[in-house]
């Protein structure tokens, strides 16, 4: 993502305004987004402010399958984010504002991950910084999607809301103090395995809690904590990763985490969008769980 700049800024609010106009206004052809199951929804905040409300996608808002619209959408719905992101306290739940676009946003990098070719040819048309973030994103999501088991579309999972963002972040940055492990990829490591903690199931292989630790790990590295307790994980996640290799080789001390390739180079490309453009983190807690089933995709959380 392009540098920040603060000075002599439009207000935020009426910047959001003028990004959701113009996304609108594109993102209007394409396939559908996946429908959401009514199970684990978390209820969606109260819109910022009115004008806002009037232009934020909806959360199955189509996405374009024209390289054109669909580079104009992506870039509408990243400037309306950050600002969106920008007016927003951090404090509470998210502003509806900061919620749907990130589920747009979300759902539009889900899309390219699967298209390829369609999203080289839409990102050839980005300025270079908002490129180089579409790229990572997209990246890091066909990396985890390849990691994916398909389960029965029957299968139920428990979900929940997550912690706190700014409490999270106290969490991973008080982790990073102690441990020397950087915050981003605590974060990224959480937003890979739980979206933030909204999972609570365990996983296929019987992993737990939100930064997703087999029992045999996590008695060696848990401090004796809680595995299930959002700080305690990831006090655990940063010894355990200082302890595999971390901050010296995050590639080794990652594969130690979860044995795979594209698993590292996930949490890599997350945590690098991260250390750019600190807001990139708030648009990362946003994001939902979404569940890969035999019969098709099927979002568990979210507006």
């Amino acid at each position: 993502m392009e540098e920040r700049h603060d000075h002599h800024r439009r207000p935020a609010r009426a910047l959001a305004a003028m990004a959701l106009a113009a996304l609108l206004g594109t993102a209007a052809c394409g396939a559908p987004g996946p429908s959401a199951s009514a199970a684990g929804r978390q209820p969606s905040p109260r819109p910022s402010t009115p004008q806002a409300s009037q232009a934020l996608p909806a959360p199955d808002q189509k996405i374009p399958g024209d390289p054109a619209r669909l580079a104009a959408a992506l870039k509408g719905t990243s400037a309306a984010l950050n600002a969106a992101i920008d007016a927003w306290p951090k404090t509470g739940k998210p502003p509806r504002d900061v919620e749907l676009l990130a589920l747009h946003q979300q759902r539009v990098y889900r899309y390219t991950a699967r298209h390829p070719e369609l999203a080289s040819r839409a990102f050839a048309r980005l300025p270079s910084g908002l490129a180089a973030q579409a790229k990572d994103n997209t990246a890091a999501i066909r990396e985890l999607l390849s990691l994916a088991h398909p389960v029965k579309p029957s299968a139920t999972f428990k979900v929940q809301p997550a912690p706190p963002a700014a409490e999270l972040l106290g969490h991973f940055k008080k982790a990073e103090r102690r441990f020397g492990v950087e915050w981003e990829v605590l974060a990224a490591v959480m937003l890979a395995e739980t979206k933030f903690g909204r999972v609570k199931s365990d996983s296929h292989v019987g992993a737990q809690g939100p930064m997703q630790f087999m029992p045999g790990t996590w008695k060696a590295y848990g401090l004796g904590g809680d595995v299930q307790n959002p700080r305690d994980a990831i006090m655990g996640a940063a010894n355990y990763l200082r302890a595999s290799g971390a901050p010296r080789d995050y590639r080794r001390a990652l594969y130690a985490y979860n044995h795979s390739r594209a698993y590292v180079n996930a949490i890599l490309l997350h945590a690098r969008q991260m250390k750019r453009d600190p807001r990139n983190y708030y648009a990362y807690y946003n994001w939902q769980v979404f569940v890969i089933t035999t019969a098709g995709e099927r979002r568990l959380t979210g507006p």
